[in-house]
């Protein structure tokens, strides 16, 4: 069954390869917003237009902006071998996370109707909790990402493991603050 399905998206990638793109980060965004209110808000109702929006932003900002970016990194992150996928990690993770996680929170609140005071709150209280569960998440999926999945697949894999990644965001975005600091134990 996976291997059909795995098939099926790649006639699509081949045949469709932006729509593809764009249509899948928009599902799975709008799959991490379900996630992140069903099971971790555990909400009684169920906010559609919520639901929606993270679908918009997945397809308009989200799916074209990973394309467009890991583009860029192919063009122009070159070396060895041995070192291309720790420095297309380091790019990715030092030039294209925080302020994309930025914009991710100002899109959203916008798309919400938020005042540019709450905006400014919102990343305030919310950002540096994000951008630090990024650095525990991401670099180590980058990695993998970068030395072994070819380019027309890469979004796909980040995709898949953002699908937590955006429950996370759903729900931090929605919410008043994160701690700043995460303690593993």
């Amino acid at each position: 069954m996976a291997k059909r399905l795995l098939n099926f998206y790649n006639r699509l990638l081949v045949a469709h390869p932006w729509k593809t793109t764009v249509i899948s980060t928009g599902v799975l965004c709008a799959s991490g917003d379900v996630l992140a209110q069903q099971f971790v808000e555990k909400t009684r109702k169920h906010d559609y237009q919520r639901t929606f929006k993270f679908f918009v932003m997945g397809s308009c900002f989200i799916g074209p902006g990973l394309r467009v970016w890991y583009g860029v990194l192919e063009k122009y992150v070159t070396g060895a071998a041995q070192t291309l996928a720790i420095k297309k990690m380091l790019c990715d993770q030092l030039l294209w996370a925080p302020p994309f996680i930025a914009s991710f929170f100002c899109i959203s609140d916008a798309l919400s109707g938020k005042s540019m005071t709450d905006m400014k709150e919102n990343l305030i209280n919310n950002y540096p909790g994000a951008l630090q569960v990024n650095y525990y998440i991401w670099p180590w999926v980058q990695l993998v990402n970068f030395y072994f999945v070819p380019l027309s697949h890469r979004v796909l894999v980040v995709n898949c493991v953002a699908l937590f990644w955006n429950t996370f965001l759903a729900y931090t975005v929605n919410k008043k603050s994160i701690p700043t600091a995460i303690t593993v134990e």
